[in-house]
């Protein structure tokens, strides 16, 4: 599956290798890698899962006549398709990414010990591209651990699994090469950056830290080509741990909507600026109009559209807030209530 030319959402595999120290490891700044991960490995592994999805879809026939009495007619092609997750709930929750199972006409979850279960899509969220996937298992299952994203460094060691090419579950190793990445992909990119090369099956899959916590759900390449050239891409569990929270409580995202589409700040200026208004959303009904320029919401500064995207989609509706409005130099402040986030609108 690919949305923009240059990423593929095919999942992540961490992948590194260990060899002479650089040239600065005379002044004690080298950290060798563990002598093993094995014990980590062993105690992550029971959460990790596969997942298996087929997709069905009528191949019609757009040239030629129609078929005559006794022909058949159009097919029913069916593609199967791999990817991961991570058990978060003992009852059978599982975390995936939404593009793994999305148009899923059957799903098959493989969990560590090799049993499968079916599995249903109970919530999914296409814009955070994180769903989750329940399966009915009489078993309590172990139950991935959260972590802080917002502690990695880049330079930390992540270990990532998954289910690259159907194989079953796989254990590699990388680093954190570097945070806050906006791919393009949707309003809310904040990616990890993992040093990494990826394969296809890997999507969905959990990114730990040396303490056996999820710090990031992987979930996308660079991919010129099509293959990897070893840059990886994860959803901050800071940034998934809330969207998953609310997905499993209520089965969809209520999110704060402005109504307003915007830029970047010209001329590098701090700053989202207006460049329309939605009749009759919160920012007309408040005053915003096309051209001014946003620097703060609630006191707190925001860097660029995408830095109000997502300070807006995370207040809830119905709440008020005070937007500061640079005009010359000069801020002016202006309360606006924000909207429930309509479905298929953008901010």
């Amino acid at each position: 599956m690919e949305r923009f030319p240059k990423y593929r959402l095919l999942g992540v595999v961490l992948a590194v290798l260990v060899g002479a120290a650089p040239a600065h490891a005379q002044l004690g700044l080298f950290v060798r890698a563990p002598a093993s991960l094995a014990p980590l490995v062993r105690a992550v592994a029971p959460v990790v899962v596969g997942i298996a999805v087929t997709e069905t879809a009528d191949a019609v026939t757009t040239q030629g006549p129609a078929p005559g009495p006794g022909l058949p007619g159009p097919t029913q092609q069916v593609s199967e398709a791999a990817g991961s997750g991570f058990i978060v709930r003992d009852d059978g929750m599982i975390v995936t990414n939404d593009h793994v199972v999305k148009g899923a006409a059957s799903i098959v979850v493989t969990l560590d010990d090799g049993e499968r279960f079916p599995g249903r899509v109970v919530a999914a969220d296409d814009l955070t591209d994180i769903a989750i996937v329940k399966i009915n298992d009489p078993r309590k299952l172990p139950v991935a651990q959260w972590g802080n994203s917002a502690r990695a460094q880049v330079g930390d060691w992540v270990l990532a699994a998954g289910n690259p090419f159907a194989l079953g579950n796989s254990f590699t190793l990388g680093i954190v090469s570097a945070e806050g990445r906006d791919i393009g992909d949707g309003p809310f990119d904040h990616f990890l950056q993992l040093d990494a090369p990826i394969n296809p099956g890997n999507s969905g899959g959990p990114a730990f830290d040396m303490q056996g916590q999820v710090i990031g759900i992987n979930s996308a390449i660079v991919s010129p080509s099509g293959g990897s050239v070893g840059i990886g891409f994860a959803i901050p569990s800071d940034s998934a741990r809330p969207i998953v929270d609310a997905l499993i409580a209520h089965g969809d995202i209520a999110r704060g909507w402005l109504g307003v589409s915007v830029a970047d700040a010209p001329g590098g200026r701090e700053g989202a600026a207006i460049t329309g208004v939605e009749p009759g959303g919160p920012a007309d009904q408040a005053g915003l109009t096309s051209g001014e320029v946003v620097v703060s919401v609630d006191g707190h500064w925001v860097t660029g559209a995408a830095g109000l995207t997502r300070a807006i989609a995370s207040i809830a509706p119905r709440t008020r807030v005070v937007l500061g409005i640079q005009d010359n130099g000069h801020i002016s402040y202006l309360p606006v209530m924000i909207d429930r986030r309509p479905v298929q609108l953008g901010e």
